[in-house]
């Protein structure tokens, strides 16, 4: 179990946090990226309903291991009760924080009230933190759209009441709900918040390469940034993020074999599940890691086609044994994997 400022000297001696995916950012993933350099990593959204009534599948999105450490399990929903047992849950669990969603653009979950429709109702929400931070003593965070669309754009103000009720982190998208995820990510508007705030501020949005996760935290001063997309592309970016914010050389030999780094990968999934799901998750990874190298569309649609974990590996193993020596183009400017949770 893990204090505030347990937390915070976690996040300040690598302040690059592993951004929680709906359907990435599972048991297998945080732990293969916490291997690979990840400061602080997150669980895909839970839903606290889905706590209350014990369903199977909810608890195991919760799941995780000391290796993942520090580790938070995001949730949301829109009553302040319910959430308050959900974190409660979470605690007993073990985890090291409670983080609370109020980035969710997706209808099924704004429908609720919850993700960023409770960006429109402030007093909800400080009902809903006061009920979750009293019910634990587990760091809890929160995540947050920059506002609703353009014209309400109030994450000073959510950052103003997260201070008040004792909240120990605002990590900021840095898009309104309107945007969903077009457009860019407004990172002015997120230094704007951090200079004003009376407690830790981390940014989000559109790091898909190290040196831009630093740029960002240089320019912005953030306590810290969350890379969500970016590290689906190059799974070597939170490690290269930290040793240029060190002042220190990246590796751009051994570390860049992705034949081991997929076999490392395939044995977290297969350790967590069944065999259809690893392969779906199988060909995701490799279809994402290909994407920037020659032959990258030819491997999505033979990997796509296979029809075993087997078929799976072979064909991704022999691509990646050719493209070792070969640079990654920059393919940031492509819309690369657009969508997600938060």
């Amino acid at each position: 179990m893990s204090s505030p400022v347990q937390l915070l000297q976690a996040l300040k001696s690598n302040p690059f946090v592993l951004a929680p995916m709906a359907g990435i950012t599972d048991h297998a993933f945080r732990s293969f990226m916490k291997e690979l350099g990840a400061g602080v990593v997150v669980s895909e959204l839970v839903s606290s309903d889905g706590i209350r009534f014990k369903s199977g599948r909810t608890l195991k999105l919760m799941s995780f291991a000391d290796c993942q450490r520090p580790v938070g399990i995001q949730l949301f929903g829109d009553d302040p009760q319910v959430m308050a047992d959900a974190a409660k849950v979470v605690e007993e669990m073990g985890a090291d924080f409670v983080d609370i969603n109020f980035g969710c653009p997706v209808p099924k979950v704004v429908r609720k009230g919850a993700g960023s429709a409770m960006l429109k109702d402030l007093p909800a929400m400080a009902k809903l933190l006061s009920a979750t931070v009293s019910a634990v003593r587990i760091p809890v965070t929160i995540k947050i759209r920059s506002g609703w669309d353009a014209h309400s754009r109030n994450a000073d103000e959510v950052a103003k009441l997260a201070y008040n009720e004792g909240i120990t982190w605002v990590a900021i998208h840095g898009r309104t709900r309107a945007q969903a995820y077009e457009g860019q990510a407004d990172w002015d508007f997120i230094a704007e918040v951090k200079a004003k705030a009376q407690l830790p501020i981390l940014g989000n949005g559109d790091i898909l390469t190290a040196k831009q996760a630093v740029l960002r935290m240089a320019q912005t001063g953030v306590d810290g940034v969350l890379i969500g997309r970016g590290a689906l592309k190059d799974p070597f970016i939170f490690k290269d993020a930290l040793a240029i914010w060190l002042g220190q050389q990246t590796d751009k030999t051994l570390s860049r074999n992705y034949v081991y780094l997929f076999q490392r990968l395939a044995l977290q999934i297969t350790a967590h599940c069944d065999d259809h799901i690893t392969q779906i998750q199988l060909k995701k990874f490799a279809a994402w890691f290909a994407t920037g190298y020659p032959g990258a569309a030819l491997l999505r649609k033979n990997i796509y086609q296979s029809k075993s974990t087997e078929e799976v590996m072979a064909i991704a193993l022999q691509f990646f044994a050719g493209v070792d020596l070969i640079e990654q183009e920059d393919t940031s400017q492509d819309g690369f994997l657009m969508g997600g949770h938060g």
